[in-house]
């Protein structure tokens, strides 16, 4: 358990600061002063001044903030040339947008060492055996993990739905198939279940068209890099569907089933943690772009929100009382700490009523 926290910890250390960092930089290079740099949630336990920059380490050992001079209001400006609210909207929006920036960025980098280690998945023409069930008509027939069919009842098998089909047409009876095995082509006789356990299907195989291959070394990275970025806005389009999907549930009264909290985060990563390092990095990666795209949501206190205010002064042609902004970001803030408690509230009474972390995860993958 000490373990998992630790990893949870770090995991989610590492979202936050690099998200933060992204700000960090762009504000340094828009020639904004930059008061604090902090690691983890205030009271500051340790500061030390570089510069014109505190950095901290903070009581709440994770995640971490920027505080940015003027970065809401006027009061306590001392240098009004590099307080945030007084710079330029393309300066503005570019320090909003690099924290999402950089999330997405991590997404990248940690889908792509997880391909660089665990190999590029490919389709092929063969349809492979990647496992065989205990006392299924499949092992009795002596058929292997690692079997490539190529045929059933002389008709040649090139992807799954063609074996699924074939399959299925021969329930209740002995069936031929041939197989490639190594160098070698055998033929075996299987029949087919016509009613099997539930999860298994009537040979009781899983099948598929993917393969795993490593590209050369020295160009393994690029061809990582690539698929981590097709990942990255794949599961960018996969979380903004979800986030529609609840906002419309929410319209109609119905309380979503499939949102985690820290809690639920906590228990996903206590499951990635039993797979190795890779599927920690993997989810890293999920959680990467899942905070960038909540993070740009135009949602008051949010990266989005702050976002908005920009374009409607754009529109407008002059921007909304810096008061009245702070305002309506401390307002959203409340809200935003209210729905993570609800939330966590449920993911509580969730866990204890699934009575262990795997039956909670099922529950929230229901």
């Amino acid at each position: 358990m000490l373990t998992t926290i630790l990893v949870f910890l770090v995991v989610l250390s590492i979202l936050v600061l690099i998200h933060e960092f992204g700000h960090f930089v762009v504000a340094k290079r828009s020639g904004v002063l930059v008061e604090e740099f902090g690691f983890g949630i205030p009271p500051r336990v340790f500061g030390i001044k570089k510069g014109e920059t505190i950095y901290s380490i903070n009581l709440l050992p994770f995640g971490g903030f920027v505080r940015l001079h003027g970065e809401n209001t006027e009061d306590g400006v001392t240098d009004s040339k590099r307080a945030f609210i007084n710079k330029s909207k393309k300066a503005r929006i570019a320090i909003i947008v690099a924290g999402v920036f950089m999330n997405f960025i991590l997404a990248v980098v940690t889908f792509s060492i997880v391909y660089f280690f665990s190999g590029i998945p490919r389709e092929t023409k063969n349809v492979k055996i990647s496992e065989v069930a205990q006392n299924s008509p499949a092992e009795k027939a002596g058929l292997l993990a690692g079997d490539i069919i190529r045929k059933v009842e002389d008709r040649q098998v090139y992807n799954t739905d063609d074996f699924i089909k074939l399959v299925e047409g021969s329930k209740g009876s002995e069936v031929r198939i041939e197989i490639e095995r190594g160098p070698e082509m055998k033929i075996v006789l299987a029949s087919p279940r016509a009613n099997p356990p539930e999860g298994e299907g009537p040979l009781g195989v899983v099948i598929s068209t993917t393969e795993i291959y490593f590209p050369p070394p020295l160009i393994r990275p690029f061809v990582g890099i690539y698929y981590g970025f097709k990942d990255s806005l794949t599961w960018g389009k996969t979380v903004i569907l979800g986030f529609v999907k609840i906002i419309i549930d929410l319209t109609r009264g119905t309380i979503p089933k499939d949102v985690a909290g820290p809690v639920g985060i906590f228990a996903i990563t206590s499951q990635a943690q039993k797979f190795g390092i890779l599927a920690v990095i993997n989810l890293m990666g999920i959680l990467s772009v899942n905070l960038a795209v909540l993070n740009i949501f135009p949602f008051p206190a949010l990266d989005g929100g702050r976002l908005l205010f920009v374009v409607i002064e754009a529109i407008a042609g002059r921007k909304v009382l810096p008061k009245v902004e702070s305002t309506i970001h401390t307002v959203g803030m409340i809200i935003l700490l209210l729905l993570i408690f609800a939330i966590t509230a449920h993911d509580i009474q969730r866990l204890i009523a699934a009575g262990s972390i795997s039956g909670f995860i099922d529950s929230i993958l229901k």
